[in-house]
């Protein structure tokens, strides 16, 4: 899937005219976005102590550290298998039991997802006349409503089906979304709730920040309203679930979302691979760098 995305977006985009983009682009803005994403980084492995801490688990920040880098670079390779390593790492080198570790990786998702859908219905209220004014251009105005209320009936049904029905299923559903609420719910249950939100609101603005200030890296985009940023950021974070953190995916979302707003699509597309590729080398140098110094660094601790 990724490689045929990569050979998709080169047709698009020849390679020797995105060579001529990383050429001639400001790195300075470059190196801010980067900059921003390892803040980013940081602040979710200082974040993960606070909900290790009421588990009677004092982690060091080093190996915290550490097993977020190793989880992000083990995430190219196999998908989700980063949430695995990291919680396994843990275990290896802080005796933390892998059921407990994992537990917490999985609340701390459910509070990114819950910030994700914020930053939508922000985004949502910010460009509402915008998106208001292209689903009325593209679409009959009478079939969105239709649309919209045959929607509503099926969530009822749905919803109706699932609160009554004893199928496997029905179970399975009402389980994984109970757990999704409980996960949610433990944060504000932290001794440190409060430090924790401070982080995942400090963790999702450096992450559009990053996005943002990588912007001015070309010409082309400066003139580029906040409002596409936003549109782009969140179309380019869902790509990272399509393909191995987002190869091949990540430009060519940008470019779909950028399009939206009449955005050239060379510039488009070699910004989405300029941000990919920088963020990528920042995870590919942090990961190898942590597999690395994990067993050394805790080479006594194992002897103990």
């Amino acid at each position: 899937m990724g490689v045929f995305l990569i050979w998709f977006s080169l047709s698009k985009v020849p390679l020797t005219e995105l060579l001529s983009y990383f050429k001639n682009a400001n790195y300075n803005w470059i190196f801010l976005g980067m900059f921003c994403g390892f803040l980013s980084h940081l602040s979710r492995a200082y974040r993960w102590r606070f909900q290790l801490e009421p588990l009677g688990y004092n982690v060091s920040l080093g190996n915290s550290i550490m097993a977020v880098f190793s989880a992000y670079l083990i995430n190219y390779t196999i998908p989700r298998a980063g949430e695995v390593a990291r919680a396994s790492i843990l275990t290896t080198y802080e005796n933390v039991p892998f059921e407990k570790g994992f537990g917490t990786i999985v609340a701390e998702r459910v509070a990114d997802l819950l910030v994700m859908v914020v930053i939508i219905i922000i985004t949502l209220f910010i460009q509402f006349d915008f998106i208001y004014q292209f689903f009325i251009e593209k679409f009959n105005p009478v079939f969105i409503l239709i649309a919209l209320f045959a929607l509503g009936i099926l969530f009822f049904i749905f919803f109706k089906f699932i609160k009554t029905s004893k199928t496997s299923f029905a179970l399975k559903l009402k389980t994984f979304v109970s757990g999704l609420i409980e996960g949610a719910l433990s944060i504000f249950k932290m001794k440190k709730k409060w430090a924790f939100i401070g982080h995942t609101i400090f963790i999702w603005s450096m992450y559009i920040a990053m996005f943002y200030f990588t912007s001015f890296s070309l010409t082309e985009l400066h003139t580029i309203p906040f409002g596409a940023i936003l549109i782009g950021f969140i179309s380019a974070s869902f790509s990272i679930a399509a393909t191995n953190g987002g190869i091949g995916s990540y430009p060519i979302a940008v470019y779909a979302a950028f399009s939206l707003f009449s955005i050239a699509q060379s510039p488009s597309i070699a910004f989405g691979w300029i941000v990919w590729t920088s963020q990528t080398l920042l995870l590919v140098l942090g990961g190898g760098l942590s597999l690395i110094l994990l067993p050394i660094i805790n080479k006594n601790k194992n002897k103990q």
